[in-house]
């Protein structure tokens, strides 16, 4: 093994290794979720090279110097103020949902106009419209972090996989018998992950559009899924009050995650895919052991549904928010709840971090938009305008554009 280069990873922070075993070009990281302003860099450096045998003495300057530049970055403040900088009216009818790629230079919109656009986000203008599905489109989303492809899912029950250069379909998938409502790419991009209606789950080879394995086992609609980042699990979650795990390259069923009352809104890995957070219509949030299958914790605490529920960039703490219109912030590690992010007048049926950890994005049913700080729970910015309930909302990955999509069938770009 020959490690040819290193490269550094912001968020979240870690150094990835390029090195070539038996002629083949191969990568692998090295994952420094801990790392904070006060981590001693030369202790850590050399727990570091004890355990990777890649990092010969010959590179500890490097990485050393690679490490402060990650301890920097954590130090950056934030206190990035957004401003509206563009509204489009992006379909005739409603949209679906909206979807960045990782640089945030263009964004797509999916309709129930049976299309999905792809936007510039710099000058707000549409570069292509992907025609062809027969009902709304409702799923999409790019194959970060490469964001040369775009999956859409629709009600028409297939999939399609786009170009993002030319707009060209590359493959249609067919086999669901019913609606396609959520799908996923693995970080790969050698798999799309598709969850229907027909209470089953679908892989599909990208390469050569083959249907890889069939996910059966809920006796009612998936509603949401999601890869690990190492590829090789998939959960899906189902209105039958289970979260199910899956190997992907067998398609068999690991683990059912029994405990949730009532149907399952969202479902979710950390980034080191040793937990796995599930929200649900029963007012909780559930964390798993993502190994054993066994429940680590009930988060409790909302007065109503759960619609969304997310880990920040290292898996450190978990975002809930609810139809009682407030937000929670939790440690992944105490269980406890850290902060309380209440304001808006509507349930919040979105909530995500920036990639940095520093900001919490939330959109409601009251028309607006708010930024939130994690650790204080204390409401940064109301980002105001749409007419409507705000059903989307998004960073790029530099955390410095956000967008939003609402039922005004308008998109804002706030940079």
């Amino acid at each position: 093994m020959k490690l040819k280069r290193l490269l550094l990873r912001y968020y979240p922070p870690g150094i990835i290794l390029e090195y070539v075993q038996d002629g083949e070009l191969k990568t692998k990281s090295i994952d420094l979720l801990d790392l904070s302003l006060d981590t001693n860099v030369g202790a850590l450096v050399e727990e570091i090279r004890k355990a990777e045998p890649l990092i010969t003495a010959s590179r500890k300057e490097q990485v050393i110097h690679l490490i402060l530049r990650l301890q920097e970055k954590l130090g950056q403040q934030e206190d990035h103020k957004f401003y509206l900088f563009k509204v489009l009216r992006a379909h005739i009818l409603p949209l679906t949902n909206v979807a960045f790629n990782k640089s945030g230079s263009c964004f797509i919109t999916g309709s129930y106009d049976r299309t999905c656009k792809i936007w510039d986000t710099a000058s707000g203008e549409e570069l292509r419209t992907l025609d062809g599905h027969r009902n709304v489109v409702y799923a999409i989303a790019f194959n970060n972090p490469y964001g040369d492809k775009i999956a859409t899912g629709s009600f028409d029950k297939t999939c399609k996989l786009w170009s993002v250069e030319t707009g060209k379909c590359y493959h249609t998938f067919r086999g669901h018998t019913a609606e396609i409502v959520c799908l996923s790419f693995n970080l790969q991009s050698t798999l799309i992950a598709t969850g229907s209606m027909d209470t089953t789950a679908k892989l599909w080879d990208i390469q050569n559009g083959e249907e890889v394995v069939v996910l059966t086992g809920h006796s009612a609609e998936i509603i949401a899924l999601s890869f690990n980042t190492t590829g090789d699990r998939i959960i899906t979650g189902s209105f039958d009050h289970t979260v199910a795990v899956w190997d992907v390259g067998t398609g068999r069923k690991l683990h059912t995650l029994i405990g949730h009352r009532a149907e399952i809104s969202s479902a979710q890995f950390n980034w080191d895919c040793s937990l796995i957070v599930t929200g649900s219509m029963d007012k909780t949030c559930m964390l798993w052991n993502a190994v054993t299958g066994t429940r680590v914790a009930t988060l409790t605490g909302h007065d109503d549904e759960v619609l969304d529920v997310c880990f920040d960039y290292t898996g450190q703490r978990i975002a809930t928010s609810s139809a009682d219109g407030s937000a929670r912030v939790y440690n992944a590690e105490t269980k406890k709840c850290i902060a309380k992010l209440e304001g808006h007048g509507g349930e919040i049926s979105k909530i995500c971090f920036n990639p940095q950890g520093s900001r919490i994005l939330t959109a409601s049913s009251d028309k607006t938009a708010r930024l939130w700080d994690p650790q204080t729970g204390q409401c940064i910015q109301i980002l105001e305008g749409h007419t409507d309930e705000i059903f989307s909302c998004a960073f790029n990955y530099k955390g410095d554009i956000i967008i939003t999509g609402s039922k005004d069938n308008t998109c804002r770009i706030w940079r």
